[in-house]
């Protein structure tokens, strides 16, 4: 009984010492594993125009979303319209091309790649060595069998989905 007793001390001896050393610290928690400045408050993404010379007209604003939504979903950061945030995302889509991948024996493709790529201008207005200027490129496959109009929709989204996410980690991840 006396050797429990004294276990029981020794633990909570333990635990103070343990608070009490913790207390004095600041504890940051990411979910994301992001690492953005604790003054920064706001983002600013501008719309990412279409300059490819294959346009596809929902494109822009397709991504510009997709790229605000992982912001948000990820980050307590505020999108804001002016121009003036902590971080500034701004760019322009300068790929989306269609190319034959994989060619068959009768010299027809049995498979094709869209690729769209990006390029990022990221502004960080706490720490300029974190800024960049980077062109950003994702592809997907599809079975060249396949009318493009029926599978693009899809397509442009799993792109969007890569292209953003590995736009996000640079920026916020430092990746």
């Amino acid at each position: 009984m006396y050797k429990h007793g004294r276990f029981l001390h020794w633990i909570n001896i333990t635990l103070i010492v343990l608070v009490l050393t913790l207390s004095g610290c600041r504890l940051t928690v990411s979910l994301t594993g992001g690492n953005i400045d604790p003054r920064a408050k706001t983002v600013y993404v501008q719309t990412f125009t279409n300059n490819s010379s294959l346009v596809n007209p929902t494109l822009s604003q397709d991504f510009t979303t997709a790229l605000k939504n992982r912001i948000q979903n990820q980050t307590p950061l505020t999108i804001i319209n002016d121009g003036t945030g902590d971080y500034s995302l701004e760019g322009e889509i300068i790929n989306y091309t269609i190319t034959p991948i994989a060619i068959q024996g009768n010299d027809a493709a049995a498979m094709n790649r869209l690729t769209i790529s990006v390029r990022v201008r990221f502004s960080n207005s706490f720490d300029d060595t974190q800024d960049f200027d980077q062109t950003f490129s994702r592809y997907a496959d599809y079975n060249s069998s396949l009318n493009f109009t029926s599978v693009e929709s899809s397509l442009v989204t799993e792109i969007n989905d890569a292209l953003t996410e590995d736009i996000f980690n640079k920026a916020f991840v430092n990746w």
